[in-house]
């Protein structure tokens, strides 16, 4: 045992204010030498037993018994055995209308839970409040970068590195160029302007240097420029920095932000364990129309397949649209569509591998039968979907967007044809200097955003009480974007450190014969077609 390897230990636990014992350095270079637990690099192991230890000890002074308890519970979780198929515990669906609300309190500098109903149908405030949450989001956010300047833009592109944020109403005495925070709007016809919670300028960006991304009206900007003849004159733009997950989860410890109830840190790593000693995968079609014999043909090559194969996939992700033709108002075939929904039911009783083990998530698209086009969307219709349920009773119905919990990895599913959308909605032409792939520009928005759909409210309209539900904050680790687009991958984040963000479009299978198999444990998204 080497005394650097002493030394590179001891460093790192007195980062978090422990000093170790000659006995418990003993036994920490005892685990991470011996071959009973082997699950990624030293570090990786030494992160483990610091996050164990900053949830159990009271004690700065750590001894060789307290590190035997953590490294216990560590191997215990290691052995644990492996399941081939999703339990009730290990996947959890959470409708968009159960996820919980946070607003941000800028004075005690912490969110607070609304814990009253929502109605569905708000008043006139809550449409003013929807703005001013998106934008306290963020900049609580942006607070936090230490650097922001040079994390989000090249740093020849400003000389002001490290300099703060300045509000827009300080623009009316402050002379020089500023960094300036706000939502985009269009106050008046022609004419866009800047908003933060102070006040509101025009400003120009017909000459600005953008990053990455689609530049839309509601999205909301990190912006340098200086004032000239009123207009605030935009040199450099782009979107407010990422943050770390981890050190968002640090900063708001103990917030259920995704909605399925938080879990202890001797959970997490135990579920952690589990999730990577699984064989699970996770089939993601988008379009399914259920109308169109071809279709239905194709899905029953995809049933066949998958009932052979040694490990039957965890679960079945069916994407709306069902219908090859909007179910709208001059849609007069409900009754057809509903026996076309048990003829999907009996299908899969016919692969009583899957029947048995899989289980299958149905969510809508933004043609399928509902109330209205408005986000989020409820799930299907009880009248269509009622006899697929009596058949399969592993079949789940949610909204859109729906989030799914596997273990601890967090996954959000939305079916919206976005990417069209947001590019006819571009009030600047997207930068092409680091990607020219719209995919990518458009996952950068919302990633960036902490939104699924920062789109103007005139474009796609939003239920003003729930806009909380199509957050991405956290950052989650896998985000399912099902467009009617080429299917795409892409990845954000630091790959070394496995903190990667996996955003990916499974595709339209009934147009182009394509889907997803997404392995959980390590992220992997297999592009396949028919």
């Amino acid at each position: 045992m080497s005394t650097r390897q002493r030394k590179y230990i001891q460093r790192k636990f007195s980062y978090e204010s422990y000093t170790l014992t000659r006995d418990a350095l003993d036994e920490i270079l005892r685990f991470i030498n011996s071959n009973e637990f082997s699950h990624g690099t030293e570090d990786d192991t030494i992160r483990l037993l610091l996050d164990v230890l900053n949830d159990q000890s009271t004690t700065s002074l750590i001894d060789a018994e307290t590190i035997r308890r953590v490294t216990d519970l560590l191997l215990g979780a290691s052995n644990a055995p492996e399941e081939s198929t999703t339990t009730a515990t290990s996947l959890s669906v959470i409708d968009a209308f159960l996820v919980p609300k946070y607003r941000y309190d800028a004075v005690k500098k912490q969110f607070v839970e609304h814990t009253s109903s929502l109605p569905i149908h708000g008043e006139a405030s809550a449409k003013t409040e929807l703005y001013r949450e998106r934008f306290m989001l963020l900049k609580q956010r942006v607070s936090r970068a230490e650097h922001f300047s040079r994390t989000t833009f090249d740093a020849e592109m400003s000389r002001y590195d490290n300099e703060g944020i300045s509000s827009i109403q300080s623009l009316i005495v402050d002379i020089g160029r500023k960094w300036v925070m706000g939502v985009i709007s269009q106050l008046e016809d022609g004419h866009f302007y800047l908003e933060d919670d102070s006040a509101s300028v025009e400003i120009d960006l017909s000459k600005a240097k953008i990053t990455t991304g689609f530049f839309t009206e509601n999205t909301i900007i990190l912006a340098e420029g200086e004032m000239q003849s009123g207009i605030f004159q935009v040199i450099t733009c782009g979107f407010p920095p990422l943050e770390d997950r981890d050190k968002t989860l640090k900063t708001h410890s103990g917030y259920d932000f995704f909605g399925s109830g938080p879990l202890t840190k001797e959970e997490t790593i135990i579920a952690d364990q589990e999730r990577k000693a699984g064989n699970d995968t996770f089939v993601i079609l988008s379009d399914i129309w259920l109308d169109d014999e071809e279709v239905l043909g194709k899905l029953e090559m995809v049933l066949d397949g998958f009932e052979s194969v040694e490990i039957v996939p965890s679960l079945f992700v069916f994407m709306g649209n069902f219908c090859s033709r909007p179910c709208n108002l001059s849609f007069g075939s409900y009754s057809s569509l509903r026996e076309q929904f048990g003829k999907l039911g009996r299908m899969i009783a016919n692969h009583p591998r899957l029947k048995e083990n899989s289980r299958f998530l149905f969510i809508p698209g933004p043609e399928d039968a509902g109330p209205s086009t408005v986000l989020p969307r409820c799930g299907l219709p009880n009248y269509l979907t009622e006899e697929l349920k009596n058949i399969i009773p592993n079949a789940i119905f949610s909204s859109n967007p729906c989030r799914v919990k596997f273990y601890n990895q967090e996954i959000v599913f939305f079916r919206q044809d976005l990417l069209y959308r947001m590019r006819r909605s571009c009030l600047i032409t997207p930068s092409k200097e680091e990607t020219d792939d719209p995919f990518k520009h458009l996952v950068y928005t919302i990633i960036h955003q902490s939104h699924l759909c920062p789109l103007p409210l005139m474009v796609q309209p939003i239920i003003w009480n729930y806009d909380h539900s199509l957050r991405l904050y956290p950052t989650p680790h896998t985000i399912v974007l099902g467009d009617k687009s080429e299917q795409k991958v892409c990845k954000f984040g630091d790959k070394s450190e496995q903190k990667e963000t996996t955003c990916f479009n499974p595709g339209s299978f009934s147009t182009d014969s394509t889907f997803v198999v997404y392995r959980p444990s390590n992220q992997e998204v297999e592009l396949s077609a028919l």
